[in-house]
């Protein structure tokens, strides 16, 4: 299956920077399935729960939009062009600074505020998206780069 970003680019767009969900963030889900795979299996349900969230969310910076998209079935996505973004703030809780992980949350010029929770990495997703915003909006970067996430 091709992903969501790929068969949404527009022309002259290219990603610069993919983050992706911390298995970190998913741990609640993990831990409530391993105490209940003994009941009836349910735990199993979570686990693919956690197992779906973790494959099917897309965080991506390209060189015109940040994008996020989750879900598999019901779909919700976040599209954001970088010349309207004001603002990126982190959340980490004490855990989610010990493990690299955190909530974003996008703010934009006459936009609410989007929230992307469980991002792994948090920081390098807001510098990735700082150093991109500082090149001119549009123009490619000298050679497109893809920052390993």
């Amino acid at each position: 299956m091709a992903s969501y970003v790929n068969n949404n680019l527009i022309n002259g767009e290219y990603v610069i920077y993919e983050g992706k969900v911390s298995v970190w963030s998913l741990w609640p889900r993990i831990v409530i399935g391993l105490i209940l795979l003994g009941v009836f299996g349910l735990g199993l349900l979570f686990w693919l729960s956690a197992a779906i969230s973790y494959l099917t969310t897309e965080l991506v910076i390209t060189n015109k939009r940040i994008i996020a998209k989750f879900g598999f079935i019901r779909r919700n996505t976040i599209e954001m062009a970088v010349i309207k973004v004001e603002s990126i703030q982190v959340h980490q809780s004490i855990l989610g600074r010990l493990l690299n992980y955190g909530s974003i949350i996008v703010s934009g010029a006459g936009n609410p505020k989007a929230p992307i929770p469980g991002v792994s990495k948090p920081l390098l997703f807001r510098k990735a998206f700082f150093e991109m915003q500082e090149t001119k909006q549009g123009e490619p970067l000298e050679s497109p780069r893809l920052i390993a996430s």
